[in-house]
Order: structure tokens, then sequence, then C-alpha cells
């Protein structure tokens, strides 16, 4: 589904969803390409990042990416990830971004037409079922080409469009770069 020229879109990127996507295409995204994509083709209203952050570390291979999508016009929702020991004794982390994405889409229903939401997530489900009863399009951009895909099917069945990850690559991807960090992947420098 493309959007029109005068349509208002909103782009909800779920950072660690989107990542793990392409890295299973075995790509990088461009998102200066992404965001001047989606700006061709509509009025690009907000595009936001989300992205769980390691508080405390000297280094964050993350913190360029972020860096960067902030001065170039995303807005970016972090928090800090939370560390626990599961039942077998071993440390984990856990830095989910639902209720943040869907508080946010929530809350720009009003002012969009059409809001691409950028994970495979089959927990949203229910948020884009909300957001279409607000009279808001949900175009749903993840991967089914990866193994195993990355998209739920009861999101893809919910979408009103379903966007195919690895058909946008050779407008905003390239190939991944071995050993990469997220940093890599911010945009051509």
């Amino acid at each position: 589904m493309t959007p029109y020229p005068t349509e208002r879109i909103a782009l909800f990127i779920d950072g660690a969803n989107l990542y793990s996507a392409a890295k299973a295409l075995n790509a990088d995204l461009d998102f200066r390409k992404l965001v001047e994509m989606y700006r061709a083709q509509a009025v690009l209203v907000r595009a936001y990042y989300y992205t769980a952050v390691i508080e405390g570390e000297e280094f964050s291979p993350i913190k360029p990416l972020v860096d960067w999508l902030d001065y170039n016009g995303f807005t970016v929702v972090t928090k800090p990830v939370k560390r626990f020991t599961d039942a077998q004794g071993h440390s984990r982390t856990k830095g989910n971004m639902d209720i943040e994405i869907a508080v946010d889409m929530l809350e720009l229903t009003p002012r969009v037409d059409n809001m691409v939401l950028f994970s495979g997530d089959g927990d949203f489900r229910r948020l884009v079922q909300a957001v279409q009863a607000k009279g808001v399009r949900v175009t749903v951009v993840s991967t089914m080409k990866s193994q195993p895909p990355y998209i739920a099917d009861e999101l893809r069945r919910q979408a009103d469009a379903f966007v195919e990850l690895n058909d946008l690559l050779p407008e905003i991807g390239r190939p991944r770069t071995p050993g990469a960090t997220p940093s890599a992947r911010v945009f051509d420098q």
C-alpha cells in the first residue's frame, strides 16, 4: 500500500525487532534513506525510534545510532535495560518498549492517516486493532523471508497492509558488514 502524497503518516520503529529482522536478512539499514523514502511518498508527521539502553557503560554500541537519529529528526524513545536472574541462575536483560510504542501510537491517532509500524511482534495485534478503530490505517513492515519469519501471523493479518522488509532493501539497505555494531548501520558516510 503506497501512501498518497497528501497522506499524513508516522513511523514507529521497534529498534530491537527491526535490527533482528534486518540482521536475519543479512542487511544493514540506512535510516537517512528510510526517512527520505517516506517523505517522498507522503507528509511525514513524525518518525519514532524505540530502544532500550544499558546505563552506566562507558561505551554503548547503540549510542552513535541513537545520537544520529536524535540529531536527524527522529523522536528517540529510550529506557534503561533491566537486569535480572532467571530461575536457572543466569543473568538476563530485558528492555521491552511495547508500552511506549502503544501509548505514542494511540496519542498520535488524531493527527495521522496511516501509521507504519516496523515490528513483527504479535503483541501489537490488539494495538493495531485499536488504532484502526480510531480510523487510522496501519502498515506493518517486517519479514517473512527469514528463518524463522520475524512477523507474527496474527499481526500481519490484522494490518491494513504488510510490507516485506526484504523488498525495501534495494532502497534502504545494503549488505551487512561482518561484526557490525548497530552504529555501523546508521547511514552512508
